[in-house]
Formats: C-alpha cells, structure tokens, sequence
C-alpha cells in the first residue's frame, strides 16, 4: 500500500486527530498517517496514558480503508507489531512480540499499537520509545531504543525506514489475514508452549499458550487439554 505522511509540531492524540479529519473529509485516502513530534494525550490500550515529549518518541497513526471483516482487524495491529520488530531487528535491537500488539525488549514495552474502527475501515496508532532516557513515570516495566543501545535516533529517519516495512506487513495481511503473518508473528513470540495468565478485567485465566488461531486469537490450553480461543485481555507469565 502507498502512504501519505504529514508531520504536526504537537498533538493530543494522532489517533483522535486522524478521526476528526476523517469526519470532516470522509474521501481521505486509505494510507493517510499523521505524525507528530509531541504528543500529549495519547491513549493505549484500555484507556492507559501514553505521552510523548518533543522528538523524544516515534508517535503516528494511519488510515486503512476498506470494508473487513471485524474478525480480521486485530490480526492488522499484528502486522504493524511485525513490522515494529523488524524495524528494531534492523536497529540491531532484539524484539519480542506480545500478544495481542505490544513489543517488548528485555522483557519491557517499547512499542503499543491501538487499532480503531471507523466508518470504512480502521485506524492504527503506533507509538515507539526512541529516545526516552528514563522509563519511572510508566505504570509497567518499559524501555527505548536509548535505553536499549545507548544511541539516540532521528524519529523522521525511523519512520521512513518503517513505512516500507509496514506497507509490506499489510499488504500480506490484507491478502489473507493472519495466516499470512503467522510465521512472522510466531517466530517472535518466546513463551510458545509455556505457562500464562491472561487478565481480562477482574476475570484471569491460567493456561499453556497452544498458539494462535485463524483470526490471531489466542489459544488457551487447560489442565485438561482442552483449547479455547481468547480475543481479549493482557497475558503475563
């Protein structure tokens, strides 16, 4: 796919942006992402804050449109994780992937992906610890690739080494979902047949991690061997 990138000083949440511009112009083209050098209302996952000060931090969102099936669209925060990875990997930094769309080094965040649906199609915010010194003010265990290698980093130079990789990523998933990224999403996920818990609200759940499934749920395995597919909820070993 082809991207349209437009840079901004400073913003709440590229997220939030690209939607209100998507109201205001409803033909905005598939591929549209908006980055930002300082942002400071950002959201993850269930509600967290994630801010990012001026160039500290790679921090955008994109537009894909197009009329899915709602069972497919989390496989695309996969694929942009992926990419995420292999970005990193080119960095000469280490990544695990942690489902359902974080990157971990060392055991700790440095990237969250938050996926939106919208009329048409989704929108995907992508946030990256570059140059962040210091990780204290995060409610988890988290780094940067400052941390990680001592090297600070020129967001504007990252992201056009990422959008490549990440046209590449959804393009596959766009021609056959998951399965078109399993191999990928696989090979960078450590805890393959190893015991978890996965935490949805007050609800936990214990389990062997059996794999992924056709959409990229999570397939859970209990004491008794039976398999059952999760589509939510934070894992932790």
């Amino acid at each position: 796919m082809n991207f349209y990138l437009q840079w901004i000083d400073r913003l709440p949440s590229t997220n939030t942006f690209l939607k209100e511009r998507l109201e205001l112009e409803p033909q905005l083209p598939s591929g549209t992402v908006v980055a930002t050098r300082e942002q400071t209302q950002g959201k993850g996952r269930r509600g967290r804050e994630w801010l990012s000060a001026a160039n500290e931090n790679l921090t955008f969102s994109f537009l894909l449109r197009g009329e899915y099936d709602p069972r497919t669209l989390p496989a695309a925060a996969m694929a942009a994780a992926i990419s995420v990875a292999e970005l990193l990997a080119l960095e000469k930094i280490d990544a695990d992937l942690k489902w359902p769309n974080d990157v971990l080094v060392n055991g700790k965040k440095i990237c969250g992906i938050l996926s939106e649906g919208v009329p048409g199609g989704i929108i995907v915010g992508i946030g990256l610890n570059v140059n962040m010194q210091r990780a204290d003010h995060i409610d988890q265990p988290a780094t940067s690739m400052l941390i990680e290698s001592g090297e600070r980093r020129n967001i504007d130079d990252l992201l056009e080494k990422l959008l490549p990789i990440l046209s590449a990523r959804l393009d596959e998933w766009a021609q056959g979902g998951f399965s078109k990224v399993r191999k990928k999403w696989e090979a960078n996920v450590p805890n393959i047949g190893k015991m978890i818990s996965v935490c949805d609200g007050d609800a936990v759940r214990e389990g062997l991690l059996a794999g992924f499934g056709e959409q990229g749920e999570l397939l859970l395995q209990d004491e008794a061997g039976t398999v059952s597919p999760v589509w939510a909820g934070d894992v932790s070993t």
